[in-house]
């Protein structure tokens, strides 16, 4: 298990390597949702973009210099067509949205129970780990593990919405999975991307709880239409359900 966790110490082996032969938390919501997308390559976008810049300027700032970047008002304007044309890329940050995550990550860090928290003497960053839950192989890699806990920063449209859109994003699995794999408790650091609010939400048993059923639900797809022996072709996958 060693050599596979330092293996998927890299994000491109984590995503795209080695890392593919495990379950993870963000196929959750593809099996549960549109199980004809598992396994389908997810291009970057604003979401993504911005998300992975937040992490790696609190976590690994060394990983986010020279982040590509277009000075322009949108991504309609001409400048930065061009500019993703001449570098071969399919996305790029504008400079506002760089200097908006920039500021939020400078807000998180200036609280000082954020801070202390975040980065205590013998805290790890964003460390791989493997394990069967539920009979199957999976992958986490968890944003901050210290002696006593797992960290996990989050971002959010609405903080006092958190509780409820935690559930939404599958926080839950997310925080049944990685406490499965570290056997650590996790709380979720969260700031709101309007207001610059902070939060700490630690979850709940039946938050847990939650988190196991959906996994167990998203086995059950998996299962049967991509497991060893599926019983069913994805192609007739339909949704059949009544409304009330």
């Amino acid at each position: 298990m060693k050599n596979i966790l330092e293996v998927l110490k890299n994000d491109d082996e984590y995503y795209r390597g080695v890392g593919k032969n495990y379950l993870s938390n963000s196929d959750i919501g593809v099996l549960l949702s549109n199980p004809q997308d598992y396994g389908k390559v997810r291009y970057d976008d604003k979401s993504l973009a911005e998300g992975r810049l937040f992490h790696q300027l609190l976590l690994e700032p060394e990983k986010a210099v020279n982040i590509p970047q277009v000075d322009a008002s949108s991504r309609t304007t001409k400048a930065y067509k061009e500019y993703i044309e001449e570098n071969k890329l399919q996305f790029c940050l504008l400079t506002k949205e760089v200097e908006e995550i920039t500021a939020l990550t400078k807000k998180m860090s200036g609280n000082i129970q954020f801070y202390d928290d975040i980065y205590r003497d013998g805290n790890q960053y964003e460390v791989p780990m493997i394990g069967v839950i539920q009979g199957h192989e999976w992958k986490g890699k968890a944003d901050i593990v210290c002696n006593d806990m797992l960290i996990d920063i989050k971002t959010t449209s609405d903080i006092n919405g958190f509780k409820w859109s935690a559930k939404k994003y599958n926080y839950d699995s997310q925080c049944y999975i990685y406490q499965k794999l570290f056997d650590k408790p996790l709380a979720f650091y969260v700031i709101d991307k309007t207001s610059g609010q902070l939060g700490i939400f630690r979850p709940s048993e039946n938050f847990i709880k939650n988190g196991e059923t959906k996994v167990a639900r998203a086995l059950e797809v998996w299962h049967k239409y991509f497991g060893s022996n599926p019983t069913e072709d994805i192609e007739n996958h339909y949704i059949d359900e009544t409304l009330e």
